[in-house]
């Protein structure tokens, strides 16, 4: 059975659409997708994160095991800071793609809840006398994003707090009298992002607050759209360990000055020496078929790749998709075609994000 959102009541009264969605029933849309999009776009939209976790690291060697273990600098982090990193196997293979943010007592590992216990796992693999503890912390925490340019704006009304500028920064703050974190997201919208924190027994109560001062419910249809025209890949759809981590967009994943951790040298010698057979890229596809998870890339004969997610984008007006491309075809402006049933559809790869540019 597929699990359902905290908030998943709160859905319903908003007469949302729900759908399976992998393991979980998502809000996929209220009614006006293209209108939640335009809102996250123009105004301020918001978005359960339900389906994401958060793993609680305490101890006082917290910071130094983590910096170990993660692709990104860790251990120079402030309580109130943050940053995107991932967790490698010795080949480079991407376990999780998370965020991080640092508090005074605990860092937390924000990631999707499916994994949290898998992860949990894995770094407790590498224990060994460091004073760490680990705790899943995702059932006792509410998780929602604000997105959209009059985000901060509905949080300074709602909190007499601004966030901070840089992102995965973050700060306590109160809103409608529930304790709250707010973190500045990284844009994985494509626009500017707020991640609000709560106990998970308050997370209805903030729902509320935040919907009654103007942020719209956005459903996934909406996000989707959003998240693909940035080109920001998906945990699970786009990001699983069949992947190299050269070979999706990694600029804020990554330290290149940080040391070692599992799969660096993997990392580094990409960097250096040599490069990748695939690249996650971007796709633009002619007509309105949205193509499924897995549909074929084909070129002078050949599969040269797969899709990984697709969608409309009500922005562009075009049909858009991630996908795994090989190198030698993977150039921006190359014509190729995805198969959709027998036949296939003219497409042309595109950089990400896509942009006004994008054209088929």
């Amino acid at each position: 059975m597929p699990s359902r959102l905290p908030l998943h009541d709160r859905h319903l009264a908003a007469r949302a659409r729900v759908e399976t969605v992998g393991d979980w029933e998502l809000p996929v849309d209220y009614g006006d997708a293209a209108g939640e999009y335009a809102a996250a776009r123009r105004g301020v939209a918001l978005a359960d994160r339900g389906d994401w976790g958060a793993l609680e690291v305490t101890g006082r060697d917290r910071a130094t095991f983590l910096h170990a273990l993660l692709s990104n600098e860790i251990k120079a982090l402030a309580p109130g800071q943050g940053c995107r990193a991932a967790l490698l196997d010795a080949h480079g293979k991407v376990q999780v793609v998370l965020a991080v943010w640092v508090l005074e007592d605990r860092i937390l590992l924000v990631m999707p809840r499916g994994l949290t216990a898998k992860i949990s796992q894995a770094l407790d693999h590498y224990l060994f006398s460091e004073k760490v503890s680990l705790r899943d912390a995702s059932d006792e925490t509410g998780l929602l994003m604000l997105a959209g340019p009059e985000g901060p704006a509905v949080i300074a009304r709602l909190t007499s707090t601004r966030p901070p500028a840089q992102a995965w920064s973050h700060l306590a703050a109160t809103l409608d009298g529930s304790a709250v974190r707010l973190v500045t997201g990284g844009r994985e919208t494509g626009g500017p992002e707020i991640w609000v924190a709560c106990a998970a027994t308050d997370g209805p109560r903030v729902w509320d607050a935040l919907v009654a001062a103007g942020a719209r419910p956005l459903g996934f249809s909406a996000y989707e759209a959003l998240r693909i025209e940035a080109g920001t890949a998906r945990v699970g759809d786009d990001v699983d360990e069949s992947v190299l981590l050269p070979e999706i967009p990694l600029t804020d994943l990554v330290s290149y000055t940080k040391g070692c951790y599992p799969g660096q040298e993997v990392v580094v010698r990409v960097r250096d020496r040599g490069h990748v057979n695939r690249l996650l890229t971007g796709l633009v596809l002619e007509g309105h078929a949205v193509p499924p998870r897995g549909a074929e890339v084909v070129a002078g004969g050949g599969v040269v790749g797969r899709v990984t997610s697709a969608t409309r984008s009500f922005g562009l007006g075009l049909t858009i998709a991630l996908a795994f491309v090989r190198r030698e075809h993977a150039e921006a402006g190359r014509a190729v075609a995805v198969r959709l049933g027998e036949g296939t559809v003219p497409a042309r790869v595109a950089a990400l994000p896509f942009g006004p540019q994008a054209s088929v």
